[in-house]
């Protein structure tokens, strides 16, 4: 890639290979766009230490709803990912984790009985194994109307599942990018241990889309990280480029070990 593109956000011309280099953040106005699954993943990870698990598990059209199932098709087709997310074990600077991460590209993230499913064997695998979680969000959509209330039920299923881990004495680390809406925000998201957000992400329940079709206003920057970590509802704002390092000094506090840097 090294066409020039204007940034949505500020329009400051950025060039393809500086942009990829840069890991899809605007050098000019800091704008994150939304990274892949597996852009994602090897951002975070330890090179060739993740083992995906659940890779075998798609959604279905059980509900007849029109034109569902050739967006799966077309979906599929586009991003090369049999659903939603990616799942797996591996280790962040040597610090061993489950971690799961939506695809903002597969119908917007939003959250189906497969993402349900998928963030369940997350925390059951960590489980089993002692390990933490890192679940890295972004639903433009929340719970997904194609499968009616089967998708809403996800929302108890993930958040049980967050409370077992927990009850485990096990850690969960909630990564929310831009945006997260709707049922993954009322659910699984903000149950974390830490809650920590890309800045500029838009989190919260009805975007404000859905209020101006029932006549309500809202300033735009009331859903921003920044304005929901000035009133106590995250813990953290950090940039791309930081995350994997913040990452691992949570890992390593958790686990009582000292900084990496200091080893």
């Amino acid at each position: 890639m090294s066409e020039s593109a204007a940034c949505q956000k500020c329009e400051a011309d950025i060039s393809g290979d500086g942009f990829i280099e840069n890991h899809k953040v605007c050098p000019e106005c800091g704008f994150h766009y939304p990274l892949t699954a597996r852009e994602r993943r090897d951002l975070l990870m330890d090179r060739d230490t993740f083992e995906g698990f659940a890779d075998d598990l798609y959604s279905v059209d059980f509900l007849g709803f029109p034109r569902y199932a050739a967006r799966l098709d077309t979906y599929r087709a586009r991003t090369g990912l049999p659903s939603e997310m990616v799942t797996g074990t591996g280790a962040i600077g040597g610090c061993g984790v489950v971690l799961g991460v939506t695809d903002m590209h597969f119908i917007m993230g939003s959250m189906g009985s497969v993402v349900g499913e998928k963030i369940t064997r997350c925390f059951e695998v960590g489980i089993e194994r002692g390990l933490p979680v890192v679940i890295v969000s972004g639903s433009g959509a929340g719970a997904r109307m194609d499968e009616g209330t089967v998708a809403l039920m996800q929302m108890a299923k993930t958040s049980a599942a967050a409370r077992r881990h927990a009850d485990a004495g096990l850690f969960y680390i909630s990564v929310v990018t831009n945006p997260t809406m709707g049922g993954t925000a009322a659910s699984f998201v903000t149950l974390g241990h830490v809650i920590i957000a890309e800045p500029g992400a838009m989190i919260g329940f009805a975007g404000p889309r859905a209020r101006a079709a029932i006549g309500e206003k809202m300033p735009p920057e009331l859903q921003s990280a920044e304005a929901l970590m000035a009133n106590g509802m995250l813990d953290m704002v950090v940039p791309r480029a930081e995350l994997r390092a913040t990452l691992l000094d949570l890992l390593n506090f958790v686990a009582n070990k000292p900084p990496a840097a200091a080893l």
